[in-house]
């Protein structure tokens, strides 16, 4: 085995470690060939190195949060001792099922720490994708090709989520790794679909065909969900920050989130914006747009009278979230500095903010012929 520098290992200094831009491990000097390894995401697992028939073989022993310095040293001590249990250790039968590891080890490590609408959407992505399509196998015989074909088919009907649904495969399939129960993860090959540059926003005209159409569709008796539209538009918000929003949460003329991507925060609610909110009945339930089944939950994320609604407006290629870009991308065009953009949109990089402040090609156009008639007169032309 190679010299390494080697440290005394304690609780404290396993606790200090911090990642860094590439993978490195520390070893322990009280017991050979035992060490933490630190990767650059922050995970951190304990390793062990020892002699099999003449070649030096390298095992997690599962991730720091498990075991204590003492109960690494004890496990790698007895690993030593007898490395046997390491020739069954693929077996299906010591392996746990995807589905009991998600419930267990992983729920604890991971899951428990989410944000309630991080939470939200884990659950959704279980129940709908991976549990279907790995819950009963073994963590250990779920293949690289069966990831693959499963991405691939979830990708023909939404993109998008298939990417998020990947994402998410891939860190259970890191902490499988950490815990020994496998020793690659199969979804570490598979590319995330490519995404199109967010670029679409309404124009103004489209913008008062929007409203014309929601206007319509209040007289038909569908206000609740009209406001939403109109509250994302005005807003910026994203959609589950309208449709989860807690009357609590309404206060002083501005919304103060608890509760979104980015952590708290609060957005200036204009006349129109306050208006929309002053109409909502105030009922028993602490949601401003509660469920019309339970009024102790809030209404869903999905609206599918947006459908219809953009349908109507001539405008069918725009999402609920080009809203949002909408608003950002009229803020500048009408002077608003991309920093204060980015405070109302909630964002922690001013970066992001750029991506949604784009300038309409018209205004552009006017620009130019504003600019060609100054320097035409200027030329005596």
């Amino acid at each position: 085995m190679a010299a390494r520098e080697r440290v005394k290992l304690t609780d404290a200094a396993v606790g200090r470690l911090r990642p860094r831009e590439r993978e490195y491990t520390v070893w322990d000097s009280r017991v050979a060939g035992l060490g933490v390894r630190v990767r650059p995401t922050g995970g951190r697992s304990w390793v062990l190195l020892f002699d099999a028939g003449g070649h030096t073989k390298r095992i997690s022993l599962g991730p720091v949060s498990t075991k204590t310095v003492a109960d690494a040293r004890r496990e790698a001590f007895r690993r030593q001792a007898d490395p046997e249990p390491e020739k069954t250790a693929g077996n299906a039968g010591t392996v746990p099922l995807f589905r009991d590891f998600v419930a267990g080890p992983w729920k604890q490590a991971h899951f428990d720490r989410y944000k309630p609408s991080g939470q939200d959407t884990a659950t959704v992505l279980l129940r709908r994708q991976l549990l279907p399509a790995f819950g009963t196998k073994p963590l250990d015989r779920i293949a690289p090709a069966h990831v693959r074909q499963w991405f691939d088919r979830y990708s023909r009907t939404a993109p998008g989520g298939a990417n998020r649904a990947i994402d998410m495969l891939r860190q259970i399939m890191n902490f499988a790794a950490a815990c020994g129960h496998v020793a690659t993860n199969p979804a570490r090959g598979v590319r995330r679909n490519r995404r199109p540059a967010l670029t679409r926003f309404l124009s103004r005209e489209e913008i008062a065909r929007l409203h014309a159409v929601l206007d319509a569709q209040t007289r038909k008796g569908s206000r609740e969900q009209a406001d939403i539209i109109r509250l994302l538009l005005l807003t910026g918000c994203r959609r589950g920050e309208i449709t989860g929003l807690r009357w609590s949460e309404v206060c002083d003329g501005m919304l103060a989130l608890t509760d979104t991507k980015t952590g708290p925060r609060t957005v200036p609610l204009g006349n129109r914006a306050r208006a929309i909110l002053d109409r909502q009945p105030r009922g028993g339930s602490p949601f401003v747009f509660p469920s019309p089944l339970d009024p102790a939950r809030p209404r869903g994320p999905h609206l599918p009278f947006w459908y219809r609604v953009r349908r109507e407006a001539g405008i069918e290629d725009v999402r609920l979230h080009d809203l949002r870009h909408t608003m950002a991308s009229h803020a500048v065009m009408n002077g608003v500095p991309v920093p204060v953009v980015s405070r109302l949109l909630g964002h922690s990089d001013v970066r992001m903010t750029l991506r949604y402040a784009h300038l309409a090609d018209r205004d552009i156009e006017t620009a130019a012929e504003r600019v060609g008639q100054a320097m035409s007169a200027t030329m005596g032309t």
